[in-house]
């Protein structure tokens, strides 16, 4: 071997990443080695030069080489491969994979395969081989690391899969429309009713599925997923043909992006059938109980407004014909002073008595109503200055505003309960009333500067005046909201439709 060879050659030993080899083919002893052998086996080169190639794995006897190496050595074949293990001068073991190749060594370059290493003496220069194996080694440790890896990984993957109630999936999309799904778990047949060979064998079963209603907002959502790389979620439902029914069911899955400006998506569907059955069964309770609420209220103002007016008219004409008598009284009376006397404090009794029959009728339904809904809370509010001596302030859009008597009402009684919140708790010293009427809504807006009202007093037990107004704004089929105000205070906030079909329970 010359020299540039000689050098080449100790270069690749030195420099490659792979084990390397050079074995005398009559009695198998390494005559050289890569560094990286040397590394992997934890052994210097004289060390390696006093073993052969099969005692570098464990067991020695677990290949015959021999046998190994008979088509090399009858040219019957120009490389050979084995898996085995290798034994490090520690004593442990490393999977590696052998390549071995022979080649006649010229007789005039014989000592060539001692030379590499600089190792070459008068004694080598007598035992030149007459043919070598080139045997390269890739250790598989990382790779078999990584394979152990991969299979944990997959076994727990799999554990999980099978322990998931619904419908693990990989769907596709690519840029003409067309999906398909590369992966469905086991509970494809459970949950569509087909099996997962069937639906992966045209996609297009799964959009069939899917109720008519429901199959544009499926694809909608799945173009937006797509386009906006967001999270997919879409409820909807499908009829499974093999059971006759329908089933609700939910997906959610995240996009990546793939060449061709293709998307694929992970993801699980679930069964959510009896959910959406107790929803709907809630929403119609709900919607049963605003009814009776509305239904009570409606009662409740109605007999307020018998009593009002039977008070008014029975009570109020009774007492005024006692007035009446009683002067009539007065005046045959004898000159006695305490006779007088008894009969002023008679008339000043039945007054009182008049006064509270007019208040009490008016605390049932006040009488302003008749005059519409802009007059009562006008006089409502100048009531409610007097008593608490409160500045008040009152604006309307409109001076008239036609509204059903019902919705009349209510919005009054919502008035009412958003006063006295203030005068209990408020402790504020400016209430501001806003009344606008558009072409579709009426919205009432009551503001203070109070202490304002805490998210938590919201939601106590036993916040039936909240509550009340919400149902009340809630049967008019319109809305009600309380927030912080922007000086401090609170404000309650009304809108109601100017329809009377919006008083139809919802």
């Amino acid at each position: 071997m010359n020299q540039r060879s000689a050098d080449l050659l100790a270069a690749v030993l030195d420099t490659s990443a792979c084990e390397i080899y050079i074995v005398d083919c009559a009695t198998l002893l390494v005559l050289a080695a890569s560094a990286s052998a040397c590394a992997n086996l934890r052994r210097d080169i004289h060390g390696l030069r006093s073993l052969t190639l099969p005692a570098l794995a464990y067991p020695e006897s677990s290949t015959d080489y021999r046998a190994l190496l008979r088509p090399l050595d009858e040219h019957l074949r120009d490389s050979v491969q084995l898996d085995t293990l290798h034994v490090r001068a520690d004593g442990c073991r490393y999977p590696v994979t052998l390549h071995i190749r022979r080649y006649a060594a010229d007789v005039n370059d014989a000592g060539g395969a001692d030379g590499v290493d600089g190792a070459g003496d008068a004694d080598d220069q007598a035992s030149r081989p007459g043919a070598i194996y080139v045997v390269s080694g890739i250790d598989q440790s990382e790779r078999e690391a990584a394979a152990g890896a991969l299979q944990q990984s997959q076994n727990r993957f799999h554990a999980i899969v099978s322990n998931t109630p619904g419908l693990v999936f990989q769907c596709t999309a690519t840029a003409d429309g067309a999906i398909a799904f590369p992966y469905l778990s086991d509970g494809c047949h459970a949950l569509l009713g087909i099996g997962a060979e069937q639906l992966q064998a045209d996609a297009g079963h799964f959009v069939g599925l899917i109720l008519a209603p429901d199959r544009s907002a499926f694809l909608t959502s799945m173009q937006a997923s797509a386009q906006a790389r967001t999270a997919w979620n879409w409820d909807g439902r499908i009829w499974i043909e093999a059971w006759k029914d329908i089933k609700w069911i939910n997906l959610r899955a995240t996009p990546r992006a793939l060449a061709g400006d293709a998307v694929q998506w992970e993801g699980i569907m679930t069964n959510i059938t009896q959910s959406k059955l107790e929803e709907a069964e809630i929403k119609k309770s709900r919607a049963q109980l605003a009814e009776l609420s509305a239904h009570v209220d409606t009662v409740k103002e109605q007999e307020r407004t018998r009593i009002a007016r039977e008070i008014h008219d029975d009570l109020g004409g009774n007492l005024t014909a006692i007035k009446m008598s009683l002067a009539l009284l007065t005046r045959r009376l004898p000159p006695d002073p305490a006779m007088r006397d008894k009969a002023e404090y008679l008339d000043s009794l039945v007054d009182r008595t008049i006064e509270s029959v007019h208040r009490i009728s008016g605390d049932l339904r006040p009488g302003m109503l008749d005059f519409g809904l802009v007059a009562a809370i006008d006089w409502q509010m100048r009531e409610f200055e007097k008593q608490l001596g409160l500045r008040c302030e009152f604006s309307s859009n409109r001076k008239e505003i036609d509204l059903h008597p019902d919705q009349a009402t209510a919005l009054f009684r919502v008035f009412q309960e958003a006063l006295t919140n203030i005068s209990k708790h408020a402790g504020a010293s400016v209430v501001q009333v806003e009344l606008s009427c558009g072409s579709r809504n009426v919205q009432m807006q009551i503001s203070d500067n109070g202490r304002g009202i805490a998210d938590a007093d919201r939601l106590k037990a036993k916040s039936f005046g909240i509550r009340g107004m919400v149902e009340r704004a809630s049967a008019l089929g319109g809305s009600l909201t309380i927030s912080a105000g922007a000086d401090g205070g609170s404000v309650v906030l009304v809108r109601v439709p100017l329809r009377l079909d919006a008083l139809a329970p919802q």
